[in-house]
């Protein structure tokens, strides 16, 4: 493929009407030699359109990340592709357009991830050698390069490597920063009547800011310090700069002015933070002049992060007693709230025409506190943090507004409304101590107040109203019943709870919405018994008409983006076919219906990760509780649909679909492989699928669950040997190791004996070279796990005879090594339950089954009681099977082509001894029954063979004795 055709292709990419054939073309064209090189080529060469030349980064940074290093840090690409890489990319990165860097920026970070600085050591010396005096477009680019290189360090802990790192860059870089910071600042005085250059150097001023926090971040540099006052006379001046040839002319578009000030406020909140040493001194200025800037400043979005920024160093301060003291006055503190507190949490004209023209993105804001820098969130934090240190003062004259507010709302509803949206978001600001958590809410309150009584005195009657209320304040009292969910009785909630799902009939998408996240956490809050606050069986008579209205409400649109644009309501579907378990049952048909339409809507474009990943826990729900009774109609109704999604490649879908694939034939363990299975089992064991990371955990599962099912079908279609390939691929790869045990120990304990035995001496092999070679502590961990595994299953035809007999077969004397060095010390490190469980069990049938140390391994025998004695010091006590659905919180999730767990439907660490509840006593039991059988010989070897171990002797015959 030519370059002309290439940067069409990656064009194509980016069009949902043409990125599928585009991809594909794409992916056999990234295995040629050299194709990184041809990327950059494209993105540095101005007679490619402006898309192709964006496209071409974008494939460039995602062909990096994915091929740069193996596991072990090894390059994937030649190694002169590598230089030449390193030797285009900052010299490139420096002249293109501000889109195309960011996304090179990007790459470079996955590089330095990898290469910085030991493998790349000559980076810090190529950025300072490229700045220069005056030239900002150049400075920019290499100041660009260099955050997306540090800026890794901001979420990182501290360590010796890093701090390493870290000096190695002061060492090249803090000089010439310092140094460009003057100039820059001298460069600015000198063209303040300059509008584009004047431009251009406060953008490398904000990119200093950004690089000053970077270099920060972890500790305070030195040059930093010693000049301190230089350095915070700097910040100060232009924390107060103004020039009107910087300012725009849009109230929603921050300006430049804007952002350098936010970045400083950063800088300011690090410093106060973390070294209040060092900066302490100079602190009051920037406190006054915080102050000035809020109580002058507009209330156009355009100065929304500059607001929120402020309102977070100011609330940063408060936590120091010393400059908290100001606030201890009850005029200041009622200064404080009138002219910085209330004027940032009063709605605005434009938060309405969000809430009328976006409200899902007024949500978003809203209720989650995703975006940390609105004006709302920070005046509340800021007024929290004000409560933290002077509870009763902040309580009184806040309740003075808040009975100021109530009494102008009373006055004239349906005119001050906004009074009361005030008063109640005050009262919940001073209400709630600390954050509202995902799964309870606020969990302290202010003892000062009164949540309930205000709640039934101001809030209640607004859920209560059919008409005369307006939208938000419904919404205020649907957020309030979410917001102090845990504070609210068993009781309380039978009266609440009738009200908020009759609000999912608001023609209002705000309201609804609330509504359904309201109605979604409540059903899934547990008092401290963990039992339900809302109980099941009074949502089941509710249940069918609920799920089919909040059908109807994803519904509303059909447009594949816009269906997909309410998470939330997905998620109250979610939660409620959880709580009414195998209720859903009845609806079967109905719920089975709207599932497969949905996911036909979706297919083409998966726009919404959040909604997707909902979605199909709701299918995993419905599987779940659904499917163990009616199989046939669940496997024959999504059959058509998933394997629509996999002839689509739809690969953000694909691991889901696996995962559910998996859960179908669990629901039915009894039952043969059908058909539909059978032509299923052969294309999953292409290479195609398990190239891509997402997909194996979720394959290794499905096959897992077929090989359940089917094993004797599979075996008949010669399907034993690819499966033993895909093995032998995942356990010769770190990451991949744990899904190779998995998948090894699947195929031993469904497949017949005598026909794993014709491989078992290969994969021994395959395990002993890893053993030797590159053992992680997790490769040993699984390979005893396993090893007990196969010792345990003495009825099945495996057991400790058969693995030695195996493993010397691979080099005589193997076993014993092994034994002693690996398998013993390590078994005592096992953690999991049920890991110990199965290695109390192996080493109990090696002492009374074993032949080999009945009569080879004497010695051996002893060390096996002594081992399995230990491990009942502290024996496995298995947990009650638990039908709790863990939740995942997906602000921690990171999604994409990749794998993301189903919680509906997550898999169990399997128990092979399930009738065994009391290790000890089944210990004991099992060595009774043994010397009873042996006609004394396991008393009569515990007398020979433990004679210099007495406790041991004492320990063990305790047991036999039982």
């Amino acid at each position: 493929m030519d370059m002309q055709r290439l940067a069409s292709t990656l064009e194509a990419s980016l069009d949902p009407t043409k990125n599928k054939p585009a991809e594909t073309a794409l992916l056999q064209e990234q295995k040629k030699p050299g194709f990184s090189l041809l990327l950059l080529r494209i993105v540095a060469s101005d007679a490619y359109d402006s898309t192709a030349r964006l496209a071409s980064a974008l494939y460039f940074k995602n062909f990096i990340r994915r091929n740069w290093t193996d596991e072990n840090g090894n390059y994937k690409l030649p190694q002169h592709e590598v230089v030449s890489i390193k030797e285009e990319l900052i010299g490139l990165m420096i002249s293109v357009p501000a889109n195309i860097q960011y996304q090179l920026g990007d790459a470079v970070g996955v590089i330095a991830d990898s290469d910085f600085w030991r493998r790349w050591d000559t980076l810090v010396d190529d950025l300072v050698s490229r700045l220069t005096p005056d030239n900002a477009r150049i400075n920019n680019g290499v100041l660009q390069v260099a955050h997306s290189i540090f800026k890794r360090w901001r979420p990182l802990y501290r360590s010796d490597e890093l701090f390493t790192e870290v000096n190695h860059v002061l060492g090249k870089f803090g000089d010439p920063f310092v140094q460009l910071l003057g100039s820059t600042d001298q460069l600015v005085e000198q063209n303040k009547n300059d509008r584009p250059k004047l431009s251009q150097y406060i953008s490398t001023m904000n990119l200093m800011m950004k690089l000053l926090y970077d270099l920060s971040v972890q500790d305070l540099p030195p040059i930093f310090e010693d000049n301190m006052q230089s350095l915070t006379s700097l910040l100060h001046k232009y924390l107060i700069y103004d020039n009107t040839l910087l300012h725009t002319d849009s109230d929603s578009e921050a300006g430049p002015l804007e952002y350098v000030k936010s970045e400083i406020f950063e800088v300011l909140v690090l410093y106060a933070q973390k070294y209040e040493d060092a900066f302490g001194p100079f602190v009051e200025q920037f406190i006054g002049s915080s102050w000035n800037l809020l109580t002058t400043i507009g209330l156009e979005t355009k100065n929304d992060i500059l607001v929120s920024k402020a309102l977070q160093f100011l609330t940063s301060v408060t936590r120091m007693s010393q400059h908290a003291r100001a606030f201890n006055n009850e005029d200041i503190m009622s200064q404080v709230i009138e002219r910085v507190i209330l004027p940032n949490l009063s709605l605005r004209e434009s938060d309405m025409e969000v809430f009328e023209d976006e409200p899902i993105e007024f949500i978003r804001r809203d209720l989650e506190g995703s975006d940390s820098d609105t004006r709302r969130r920070a005046a509340t934090d800021f007024l929290q943090q004000l409560l933290a240190q002077f509870q009763k003062l902040v309580t009184d004259v806040v309740l003075r507004y808040i009975n100021h507010y109530l009494s102008d709302y009373s006055r004239n509803p349906s005119g001050n409304w906004k009074s009361k949206d005030t008063a109640v978001y005050l009262f919940s600001s001073i209400a709630a101590k600390g954050a509202v958590t995902t799964s309870q809410g606020v969990k302290s309150v202010n003892e000062l107040v009164n949540v309930i009584d205000f709640f039934q005195a101001n809030v209640a009657a607004d859920l209560v109203s059919d008409s005369g209320v307006e939208s938000i304040l419904k919404v205020d009292a649907i957020k309030y019943l979410y917001v102090f969910r845990s504070q609210i009785t068993r009781e309380q909630w039978r009266d609440a709870f009738p009200l908020v799902v009759k609000h999912l009939g608001s023609s209002d998408y705000v309201v609804y919405t609330y509504a359904a996240i309201a109605l979604e956490r409540v059903l899934s809050l547990a008092d401290d018994s963990k039992k339900p606050v809302i109980n099941p069986a009074d949502v089941k008579p509710l249940s069918a008409q609920l799920l089919q209205h909040l059908f109807q409400l994803i519904e509303r649109d059909p447009e594949s983006a816009k269906l997909q644009e309410n998470e939330f309501l997905m998620r109250c579907v979610m939660r409620v076919i959880v709580v009414i378990r195998d209720g859903v049952v009845p609806v079967t048909d109905s719920v089975l219906a709207h599932i497969i339409k949905i996911t036909q809507i979706i297919i083409p474009n998966p726009a919404n990760p959040r909604f997707y990943y909902y979605h199909f826990e709701a299918l995993g729900a419905f599987i779940r509780f659904a499917a163990p009774l009616q199989p046939e109609k669940l496997e024959n109704g999504l059959y058509p649909v998933f394997l629509s999604i996999l002839q689509n490649d739809v690969q953000e879908f694909i691991p889901y679909v696996f995962q559910l694939f998996a859960a179908l034939l669990d629901a039915n363990p009894s039952g043969s492989l059908t058909a539909y299975y059978t032509s299923l089992a052969q294309p999953i064991l292409s290479p195609q699928f398990w190239s891509s990371k997402g997909n194996i955990p979720a394959l290794v599962r499905l096959l897992s669950s077929l090989m359940s099912r089917g094993a004797s079908q599979m075996a008949e279609n010669q399907q034993l040997e690819p499966i033993l390939a895909i093995f032998q691929s995942l356990i010769t790869n770190k990451v991949n190791e744990i899904y190779g045990f998995e998948l090894l120990e699947s195929i031993t304990a469904n497949f017949a004996p005598d026909m794993i035995e014709r491989y078992f001496v290969t994969i021994l092999q395959l395990l002993f070279t890893r053993l030797q070679n590159s053992k992680t502590e997790a490769f040993s961990s699984r390979f005893v796990r396993f090893y007990h595994f196969i010792s345990s299953r003495v009825d099945s035809g495996l057991g400790a005879d058969w693995f030695i007999k195996h493993a010397n077969q691979v080099q005589e004397g193997v076993y014993v090594q092994l034994y002693l060095s690996i398998i013993l010390p390590d078994t005592q490190k096992l953690a999991r339950p049920l890991d110990r469980k199965i290695a109390v069990i192996s080493l109990c049938k090696t002492l009374t089954d074993s032949v080999a140390f009945a009569e080879k391994y004497q010695k051996g025998w002893g060390y096996t009681c002594e081992t399995l004695l230990k491990l009942l010091e502290n024996a496995p006590i298995m947990a009650s099977t638990d039908e709790t659905i863990v939740d995942q919180d997906v602000d921690d999730m990171s999604f994409g082509v990749g794998f993301t767990q189903l919680q509906t439907i997550k898999r169990p660490g399997r128990d092979y001894w399930p009738e065994v509840t009391d290790v000890k006593s089944w210990v004991g039991g099992e060595l009774q029954k043994s010397n009873a059988r042996q006609g004394g010989k396991i008393k009569r070897f515990a007398e020979e063979r433990l004679r210099q171990s007495p406790q041991v002797l004492q320990a063990l015959f305790t047991y036999m004795n039982r």
